[in-house]
């Protein structure tokens, strides 16, 4: 089974990567995808979204409660409720996307203990993985997963690579 996360610094297109492997699939991906949410040029913080039914919450925000991390606030109730759940159902999908296991997300339980048991599955997983924690199953991702980096160099090439893969 095919287990492919892309890491890399902020900001360099892990996310478009996903979105575009998606794109060029013929196959049931579902998952989260997580995207800036900002105001007048300013990161306010990050959306996730249920990529099979397209529900939308609200992963971390400077006006949240929960958790602080930096400037933000996780959001435990969303990244749960929507994050934690979409992932579960992806087992019945072709592909499991996971934007992003990082600091953010690792601050739920509940999002660990989904990801661990879609990771016991016999799924085929694209992910996002923050570059540098040292979480358990950031780890864990390491090591069974085939990691890319990515950079300015290479991130507008990779979509095809790693949808050749996947087909």
């Amino acid at each position: 089974m095919l287990r492919i996360a892309v890491t890399g610094k902020p900001g360099v297109g892990k996310s478009t990567i996903l979105a575009r492997v998606v794109e060029k699939l013929d196959l049931k991906a579902c998952g989260i995808r997580a995207a800036e949410m900002r105001v007048d040029g300013k990161r306010q913080g990050f959306s996730i979204e249920d990529i099979d039914t397209g529900r939308k919450g609200i992963l971390s925000h400077v006006k949240c409660t929960g958790p602080k991390l930096g400037k933000y606030h996780v959001n435990l109730e969303d990244l749960d409720g929507i994050g934690a759940e979409a992932i579960r159902d992806a087992l019945s999908c072709d592909l499991v996307i996971i934007d992003e296991v990082g600091p953010m997300e690792l601050k739920s339980d509940n999002f660990v203990r989904v990801v661990e048991e879609v990771l016991d599955s016999d799924r085929p997983i694209l992910a996002v993985l923050h570059r540098s924690s040292k979480h358990p199953l950031a780890q864990r991702i390491r090591e069974e997963f085939e990691v890319l980096m990515v950079d300015e160099a290479n991130r507008d090439n990779l979509p095809e690579i790693i949808a050749g893969r996947f087909r």
